[in-house]
């Protein structure tokens, strides 16, 4: 009996979204919008994601010893860092190689390579490359630092560059949230907008079939049975709809794919899409099925209230 009274609430949803063909399509039209907009919102945060991975991974603590320090202490104090819970890991550049790469990178500049053969001696002291775990955990790192440089009985540290990349950090974190704050702020409007569309539809639908609901009320149908093709009706809107969605973002992402793999540095929305395909359909789908079905019952309790 309860499969029976589901397949007849099942097929009356089917016919009323196929009878209501226009309005039903100015209904999915508008929902593949917001879903659309919901789905490019979770391919930005995968771009920013990996932006910040890859100006995290360039990110780090330059401890610079002064020129005079002895191996074995650098060394040392490498040991007591790399000891800390907040520490990922750290790279000791000894003076030579700290020259090696000072020069490859002014190679071009004449001047700062005769300089440099004009002195008889390194000007540069061995350095300490330090990454966190998080970006928060780089203040830990340097206060730890400072504590050394201001030891009583003298430091082998020259300088900690932590500040100039603290500005760094702090800059990026505002503009990823300005943008994650901007994506999900227009989401928001467009799923109210859906959900203000979707319940006008079935109440134009429930208007258009009064005379069958009169009818079923008469003959004692419970108002679950005479809601319940409604409530189908809006579900089948955000079904095709994230399914449209995923459709058109196919071709989207395979032609975006390798201009944000070369101007993101190995993302690659097609190959994400790709891998992702399940969770971002079946998120989709939960998406717009929920806003169907809750624009429907929506409407339908304020329709059998009257």
């Amino acid at each position: 009996m309860i499969w029976i009274k589901a397949k007849r609430i099942l097929k009356a949803g089917f016919i009323n979204f196929w009878r209501n063909g226009w309005v039903s399509l100015a209904t999915v039209l508008i929902m593949v919008i917001t879903l659309f907009t919901i789905g490019s919102l979770i391919f930005s945060r995968a771009i920013l994601g990996s932006m910040v991975a890859q100006i995290q991974d360039k990110v780090d603590i330059s401890v610079y010893f002064k020129t005079d320090s002895q191996k074995q202490d650098i060394l040392a104090l490498k040991d007591e860092i790399s000891k800390l819970g907040e520490v990922k890991n750290v790279e000791y550049v000894s003076a030579e190689q700290a020259l090696e790469n000072f020069k490859e990178r002014h190679k071009e500049n004449a001047m700062i390579t005769q300089s440099l053969e004009e002195l008889n001696a390194n000007p540069l002291g061995a350095t300490l490359n330090i990454k966190t775990k998080e970006p928060s955990q780089y203040e830990a790192v340097a206060k730890f630092l400072n504590a050394e440089s201001q030891a009583p009985t003298g430091s082998i540290i020259d300088k900690i560059n932590y500040l100039q990349n603290k500005k760094i950090i702090d800059r990026l974190t505002k503009i990823i949230d300005s943008a994650k704050n901007l994506g999900s702020i227009l989401s928001i409007i467009l799923v109210i907008i859906s959900i203000i569309v979707t319940f006008n539809t079935i109440r134009l639908t429930i208007y258009i079939s009064r005379e069958e609901i009169g009818v079923m009320r008469l003959v004692g149908a419970s108002s679950r049975f005479v809601s319940g093709p409604f409530i189908v009706e809006g579900i089948m809107y955000g079904v095709i709809s994230s399914i449209i969605t995923m459709v058109l973002f196919y071709p989207l992402t395979t032609w975006l794919g390798p201009m944000t793999e070369n101007f993101f540095s190995g993302v690659n929305l097609f190959k994400y899409y790709i891998s992702n395909f399940g969770q971002i359909f079946l998120l989709l789908l939960f998406i717009g099925a929920t806003l169907g079905a809750l624009s429907s019952f929506i409407a339908v309790r304020r329709y059998l209230k009257v």
